[in-house]
């Protein structure tokens, strides 16, 4: 890994506990390959093309880093629901990613849904360089998941594929203890058609991770942060069994 710089954003209002503040600490990086970031996402970062981050609250550790233990995992009745309405019916494509215009224009859609139902910041016309910036241009190769119904493009979903060898390495150049088995497949993004909401393609998407996961031979499916007290974070923990990484860098088990 070659690192440009790091910084510690100054405090602002979070975005997940109003009644908080919050404050992230950044790294971009010129050069990153998979062992490395997976020793990263141990240590609970997380990233957007060459930036990394994760949360440096003085006062606050709410936020919390979950996976899922892909093998282990039986679906809910509203999962499986899920499933229902959409196997036969939707179509998974995974690929390289690229932008195009149906994909801004779904992006579009979808933050204006989130804007005004959600209390989402106003977000202007995505443009092909921040798109790119954010999901095309990476540091090493990451897959685009597409989601059909027919010709229609319904949801895109970004994932690394990060395997469980070569072991990782952290920070210091020390090698990551107990992280051989730690390898899965990680959740970047995922947005989808606002019209096409009663599907819960969300949940589809993970359902999809989840089972390619197992497919692969991968233990974990990564899906960010968990954060307690913020509704919109709730569903990760239904995703079970599954692990929180705690304040002293272990994973613990948590629901199921």
């Amino acid at each position: 890994m070659e690192s440009l710089f790091r910084y510690v954003s100054s405090p602002s209002p979070c975005g997940y506990l109003p009644d908080r503040e919050w404050s992230l600490e950044h790294e971009y990086v010129l050069s990153l390959n998979k062992a490395e970031y997976l020793g990263r996402m141990l240590e609970g970062w997380r990233r957007f093309g060459t930036m990394l981050f994760r949360p440096h609250c003085l006062a606050c550790n709410a936020c919390r880093a979950i996976r899922v233990r892909a093998s282990d995992f039986r679906p809910d009745r509203s999962q499986r629901r899920a499933r229902q309405a959409n196997e036969g019916d939707v179509r998974l494509s995974i690929d390289a990613p690229s932008v195009t215009p149906a994909k801004l224009a779904l992006y579009d859609r979808y933050h204006a849904h989130q804007a005004e139902t959600k209390g989402w910041p106003e977000h202007g016309p995505q443009d092909a360089d921040g798109y790119t910036s954010s999901f095309v241009a990476q540091p090493f190769p990451i897959e685009e998941w597409r989601y059909y119904v027919g010709r229609r493009l319904v949801g895109v979903g970004y994932v690394d594929c990060c395997p469980s060898r070569p072991r990782p390495v952290g920070e210091g150049g020390v090698p990551v203890p107990n992280a051989e088995d730690a390898g899965g497949l990680s959740a970047i993004y995922f947005f989808y058609e606002p019209g096409e909401r009663m599907r819960s393609l969300g949940t589809y998407n993970v359902l999809c991770l989840i089972e390619e996961a197992v497919r692969r031979g991968l233990p974990y499916v990564y899906l960010g942060y968990y954060v307690e007290g913020c509704g919109s974070m709730e569903y990760k923990t239904r995703f079970a069994p599954n692990e929180l990484r705690g304040a002293d860098g272990a994973w613990r088990a948590f629901r199921g």
